[in-house]
């Protein structure tokens, strides 16, 4: 379960750490009035679970009531990466001179939780692990023993933050892990951390995700579930129609069936250069009735140019699945996107000769499938 930012700020809030003022608000009068009591200049910003909405004019610095105005004009009904914004976070500016990250989650090739700082904060940290790991300092933690605070303090030393902040961000990276472990979560962080020219540090952004299996441990939490889920159309659909669907920012639908089939799809299409658009598992079951819903959602993502399928047999045999896949397909007018099949397992071989070619491209391998749907999505973006 993902925390909105306003929702994960509280829980940081609530537990120490510091934070901007701040309101929720869901019209333009209201965010007005917001800022108004928290005193220019504020920064309005979308309240949608995505990342680079800066970039993407879902976060606005304004000075006074017109400028807040056309903010939240702009701001409120947009479509960020295919979301819709319809609440979004007024907060006090923080006048800055360093951003910094610091951020908890799981090292599963270690199999243990690692802290991570760098002073490269205010960006995609992805892209600073891919093009500069040694500018992220990790140290791994025992969960028998939870963070020693010497840990916190090495990890704070080894990414070169100043001196003069270094036992706020430590404590800081102390809290965050207590709140990892204590409210069950995946992944915990901050970016910004905001270095003041009074040297004070404030969570500027906030990132908390949980363990969906662990919320009857987190009755609190569990009660923000419906809300945190409540600005993503399609999440809301993936519950009704009962998949695991977790939505991404590329291009490149997936649909498979079984969880680790379909990461295993993921990972290929980031290996082959694109970018996975969501994680969609239909589970069992091949009826047509099911592949049109998993279809209808991934269609309905504006952001998909191609759709991979990737359909192992096993109790679910694959001329069954292919049935499924022509019959969903028949019901479309106009296929909006390209559909990439690849079956294996039971009847396989079958459900290949009856994928009607017309409506979807068949390969033989999941590599060659993938690689196919990649090269559809970049023709389009081309």
């Amino acid at each position: 379960m993902k925390l909105h930012e306003y929702q994960a700020k509280q829980v940081f809030a609530d537990a120490g750490i510091p934070t901007p003022a701040s309101q929720l608000a869901s019209d333009v009068d209201g965010v007005v009035a917001a800022a108004e009591e928290i005193g220019y200049p504020v920064a309005v910003k979308a309240q949608v679970q995505v990342g680079g909405r800066g970039k993407a004019g879902g976060i606005k610095l304004v000075e006074d009531e017109e400028e807040a105005r056309d903010a939240a004009d702009s701001i409120l009904g947009m479509d960020l990466k295919g979301y819709h914004v319809d609440r979004v976070l007024v907060e006090e500016a923080v006048d800055f001179t360093n951003e910094l990250y610091v951020g908890i989650t799981m090292d599963r090739g270690e199999g243990k939780p690692v802290a991570m700082v760098s002073t490269r904060g205010g960006v995609n940290i992805e892209e600073v692990a891919e093009e500069d790991p040694d500018a992220i300092a990790r140290e791994h933690i025992d969960p028998s023993f939870g963070m020693h605070p010497y840990q916190a303090r090495k990890a704070v030393y080894d990414a070169g933050v100043d001196r003069s902040v270094a036992r706020d961000v430590s404590n800081v990276l102390m809290t965050l892990y207590d709140l990892w472990e204590s409210r069950d979560g995946a992944d915990a962080e901050i970016n910004p951390l905001m270095v003041t020219s009074d040297d004070e540090v404030i969570a500027a952004d906030a990132v908390m995700n949980i363990d969906e299996d662990a919320l009857f441990r987190q009755p609190e939490l569990a009660e923000m579930e419906e809300e945190a889920a409540g600005g993503d159309e399609l999440e809301q659909k993936a519950d009704e129609y009962g998949f695991d669907y977790v939505r991404l920012s590329g291009n490149v639908g997936i649909i498979g069936n079984g969880a680790g089939l379909v990461m295993t799809t993921l990972d290929l299409v980031d290996h082959y250069g694109g970018e996975p658009a969501n994680f969609l598992d239909v589970g069992g079951g091949a009826k047509a009735a099911r592949i049109a819903n998993a279809l209808d959602m991934v269609f309905s993502d504006d952001n998909v140019e191609s759709v991979v399928f990737n359909i192992f047999g096993g109790i679910t045999r694959g001329d069954e699945v292919a049935k499924g896949i022509n019959e969903a397909l028949e019901q479309f007018d106009e296929i909006p996107k390209p559909v990439v099949v690849r079956l294996a397992g039971t009847n396989w071989e079958e459900g290949m000769e009856i994928l009607n070619e017309d409506l979807v491209t068949v390969e033989q391998t999941l590599e060659d499938a993938v690689q196919r749907a990649v090269e559809y999505a970049e023709e389009v973006e081309a």
